[in-house]
């Protein structure tokens, strides 16, 4: 049995020794963004059963193994950047990146956009999500969207986006006035900015002029409406018409409905009731006008914002999504190989990546995502010293447990020899 205690001192010094260098490459990537730290599981070695004539017989252990390196799940802490395009994920899950042609998943969120506008890792692989499926073989965007639905799992992607994007005009079609011009003789001028099809900004004005011979109870104007060049060198058009209202102020008609804007037909609109233009006997009000269209616009940038989209901004001021960064899920995460660092990929006890699912059955990333933060690595300074330390007790003792047992033996050896 003495030799028993040498195997069983050398497999705790074995094994303490293993506990000791996961605990120390925890404390070594405590700094590690992204990191997910690892705990030695520890077994006892088989039990050899030792008769001692009663019905309850005693067992020696063979010593300790090494059962298994765990992944440790709970989430690091989230520290603030200054890059919308660092990201993190707060609950499970996983971003996809392309390294080497195969898919590989991290909690490291340390993203950028490279010269050629693709969002990459720091060391330059691709980053994994949906295109939108917005934007032209020309490079312009063909429609808004404000979020973008997650594609299928093999579906994914690199998340590659044009360096220059085109944001094209959209022509003002409608133009709503809002003001009460009085029961007044004076001229009552109203304007509005338009935009054409060539992207140029227009000025759609109107005039309100009380007509000399009224028909009570209600009052008529005359009104002039133009569309002209900003500057006014150029008239694209100019209609004339009556505008009815009855005895109490209220808007009843208008027959000018439509103007052309250098090619485009624009709708006016005086509102309905007193919404709109009124002719109340009230002080002179200044009037206001509402306008659809968009002037177009160049990239001025790419960002991600909270929802993991790739928003694309225009110098005219509009947004779009472009892309979105998937978020993976794993039947059993412990189970991931760790690849290098914080990079790993799926074995058979982790299962197949997979995307969570929403009520109506869309693919959804399931956890929230965090623009302008990274996860800090989850180990605890004080938590891998305390580990460290009850591992190297284990250690000494197990050192103890084979010296003692080297001093019985020489003892018996003596007491043989006499």
């Amino acid at each position: 049995m003495m030799s028993q205690a040498f195997y069983t001192g050398l497999s705790g010094l074995k094994n303490n020794s293993t506990g000791i260098d996961v605990v120390s490459n925890n404390i070594a990537n405590i700094s590690t963004t992204g990191y997910r730290g690892y705990t030695a599981e520890f077994s006892s070695l088989f039990e050899d059963a030792i008769s001692t004539g009663k019905a309850n017989a005693g067992s020696v252990g063979g010593g300790v193994q090494v059962q298994a390196t765990s992944m440790m799940k709970n989430q690091g802490t989230l520290a603030l950047s200054d890059k919308s395009t660092d990201v993190a994920i707060r609950g499970n899950g996983w971003f996809g990146i392309r390294q080497d042609g195969q898919p590989v998943y991290t909690r490291d969120g340390s993203f950028t956009f490279d010269a050629n506008n693709d969002l990459v890792t720091v060391d330059g692989y691709h980053v994994l999500g949906t295109i939108g499926g917005n934007i032209s073989k020309d490079d312009t965007l063909k429609f808004k969207i404000n979020e973008i639905s997650l594609g299928d799992i093999g579906a994914q992607q690199k998340l590659r986006f044009p360096k220059s994007l085109s944001y094209p005009p959209e022509a003002t079609s409608n133009v709503k006035f809002i003001g009460n011009i009085g029961v007044g003789t004076e001229p009552y001028k109203i304007g509005a900015t338009v935009v054409d099809t060539q992207n140029n900004k227009n000025q759609l004005s109107v005039e309100f002029v009380k007509k000399a011979d009224q028909v009570l109870p209600g009052s008529q104007y005359s009104l002039t409406a133009t569309v002209s060049s900003a500057d006014g060198s150029v008239v694209h058009d100019t209609k004339v018409g009556e505008v009815k209202f009855d005895g109490a102020g209220k808007f009843i008609s208008s027959d000018v409905t439509t103007i052309d804007n250098n090619g485009t037909p624009i709708s006016i609109n005086f509102g309905k009731g007193f919404d709109g233009i009124t002719a109340i006997d009230l002080p002179y009000t200044a009037g206001s006008s509402i306008a659809d269209g968009t002037v177009g616009g160049e990239l001025a940038g790419y960002q991600v914002n909270r929802n993991a989209e790739v928003i694309a901004t225009f110098t005219n001021g509009e947004q779009s999504s472009v892309g979105k960064i998937a978020v993976y899920h794993f039947a059993n995460e412990q189970g991931l190989d760790r690849v290098n660092g914080t990079r790993f990929s799926t074995s058979s006890n982790s299962g197949a990546a997979s995307f969570y699912k929403d009520a109506s059955g869309k693919n959804i990333n399931g956890a929230e995502v965090l623009n302008f933060q990274l996860e800090n690595s989850n180990i605890e300074l004080s938590y891998g010293l305390t580990e460290l330390i009850i591992l190297q007790r284990a250690y000494d003792a197990n050192s103890k447990s084979i010296t003692t047992a080297d001093q019985m033996v020489q003892k018996a050896l003596n007491m043989a020899a006499k």
